[in-house]
């Protein structure tokens, strides 16, 4: 299971993520099963990396920032 320190992250972003109707909330249960996958809080958004190579920039109330093409991202 990923911790994440979320006093940094955006209140909208929480919600996407960690509520069961949020539009993130799928992709943060795939990230929980992935071992392969780590995330950071910076600037208040999700940054989520395979591997140690960034994938995937979630932010509140921003649109996804995919980074590189990857199976996480065809998911939002």
């Amino acid at each position: 299971m990923i911790d994440v320190d979320t006093s940094n992250m955006c209140s909208h972003l929480q919600k996407k993520l960690f509520e069961e109707d949020g539009i993130y909330h799928p992709l943060w249960l795939v990230i929980q099963d992935d071992p392969e996958l780590t995330t950071v809080v910076r600037s208040r958004q999700l940054h989520i990396y395979r591997n140690g190579k960034k994938v995937l920039v979630l932010a509140g109330k921003a649109a996804p920032k995919i980074i590189r093409e990857d199976k996480l991202c065809e998911m939002i």
